[in-house]
C-alpha cells in the first residue's frame, strides 16, 4: 500500500467489486441502482487512468511493458468501453455483463502476479520503439471492445430463451423495427360482381377470385435480446477494425525490429486466429443475415480465443511476445 500505483489499482478493484453485485441487483430490481453502478465504474476508470499516468511518470515510458501494466491498461479500456456502450443504451444488464471483465483483469494483476512483475522495469530492447504506443495500445483497446462485445453476445444467449429475432432492416438498429402482418382480403364489391355477370364465363371466374392477403407494416419495440444483439454487433465491429489496424502496425514494427513482416510467433498466430473468428462473425451477419443465437455463439468462441491469445502466450513463456511470463 506504500506504492501509490498499486494503491490506485486496489481502489479500482474495490469499486468494481462493489459495482458487480449491485449491477446484478439492478437487473433483478428493474433498473434501480444502475446510476450508482455507472458512477462506480466511472470512478474505477478514473482510478485506473491516474494509475497509468503515475506509472508513466515513474517509469519514463508508456505503461504497457509488462503483464501488470498490460492488465491494468486492458481493465481501463474495458471500463471505458462499458461506459460508452451504456451511454448508447443505459441498461443495468450491460454493466452486469461487462463489469466482470474489468474486475477480473484488475484482480489478476493485483493478486495473482508476483511482486517483481508489479514493479516498473526498463523496457526490453525490442520495445524501445515509437511503435510501442501505436501498436500495443490499439491492440489492447481492440481486445477490450471485442471482449465487451462478446460478453454482450453471451448475455444474448442468456436472455434469448429460444425466441427468434425479427430485425429485418439494419443490424445496427435505432430502437424499433417493422413487423409484417397479413390482412385478410375483403369481399368483392357489388359493382365487381355485376360486371363479372356480363363477361364471358372464363373472365367472370377470374374476376371473382379473392385477392391475395395483403401485408401491413406496424411499429414494434425492440426486445432486450435484440437490443443486446445490436450493441454486441456494433461493439465487435469497432473492435475488429482496431484489431486489423493493430495487426498491420505490428507487422510493420516486426519488420523494423526483427527483419520479418510475419514470423508465425505464437502471439501472431493466435492474433490471426482471433481476427479470422471475428471476421467469420461479421461475415455471417453481413452476408448471411444471421442474428441472435448463432452469431452470439461465434462471438462467445472469440471470447475464448482472445483469452488464449492474451494470457496463454504469457503462460507458455515461448515466442517473441512472452514478456510477462511468471511461471519460471
Amino acid at each position: 500500500m506504500t506504492d501509490p500505483v498499486l494503491a490506485l489499482g486496489l481502489a479500482a478493484f474495490a469499486l468494481l467489486l462493489v459495482a458487480l453485485p449491485l449491477a446484478f441487483w439492478s437487473v433483478s430490481g428493474g433498473g434501480q441502482g444502475s446510476t450508482a453502478v455507472r458512477l462506480m465504474v466511472a470512478a474505477a476508470n478514473l482510478s485506473l487512468t491516474a494509475q497509468l499516468v503515475l506509472r508513466w511518470m515513474q517509469s519514463g515510458h508508456f505503461p504497457i511493458s509488462n503483464l501488470y501494466e498490460s492488465l491494468c491498461f486492458l481493465a481501463w479500456a474495458c471500463t471505458l468501453t462499458q461506459l460508452l456502450v451504456e451511454r448508447s443504451w443505459p441498461s443495468p444488464i450491460v454493466a452486469a455483463a461487462a463489469t466482470p471483465m474489468g474486475l477480473g483483469c484488475v484482480a489478476f494483476a493485483s493478486f495473482a502476479l508476483p511482486d517483481q512483475l508489479q514493479q516498473a522495469a526498463p523496457l526490453v530492447p525490442a520495445l524501445r520503439s515509437s511503435w510501442l504506443v501505436m501498436h500495443v495500445s490499439v491492440i489492447m483497446v481492440s481486445y477490450a471492445a471485442l471482449l465487451v462485445g462478446s460478453l454482450l453476445s453471451v448475455a444474448v444467449l442468456v436472455t434469448d430463451r429460444g425466441q427468434g429475432l425479427e430485425l429485418r432492416s439494419s443490424s445496427i438498429g435505432s430502437g424499433g423495427f417493422r413487423q409484417a402482418q397479413r390482412i385478410a382480403p375483403t369481399a368483392p364489391q357489388p359493382e365487381v360482381l355485376a360486371y363479372a355477370s356480363v363477361v364471358p364465363a372464363r373472365a367472370s371466374a377470374t374476376a371473382t377470385l379473392a385477392p391475395p392477403p395483403a401485408l401491413q407494416l406496424s411499429s414494434a419495440s425492440i426486445s432486450l435480446s435484440e437490443q443486446l444483439d445490436s450493441l454486441s454487433y456494433r461493439t465487435i465491429t469497432v473492435g475488429f477494425l482496431l484489431l486489423s489496424i493493430g495487426i498491420v502496425s505490428g507487422a510493420v514494427w516486426a519488420n523494423e525490429a526483427w527483419g520479418s513482416w510475419w514470423s508465425w510467433d505464437p502471439k501472431e498466430t493466435w492474433a490471426l486466429i482471433c481476427w479470422l473468428v471475428y471476421a467469420a462473425y461479421l461475415h455471417t451477419r453481413l452476408s448471411r443475415g444471421w442474428q441472435g443465437r448463432r452469431p452470439a455463439l461465434v462471438a462467445s468462441a472469440g471470447l475464448v480465443v482472445i483469452c488464449v491469445c492474451y494470457i496463454g502466450v504469457n503462460l507458455l513463456g515461448i515466442g517473441l511476445h512472452s514478456y510477462g511470463w511468471f511461471l519460471s
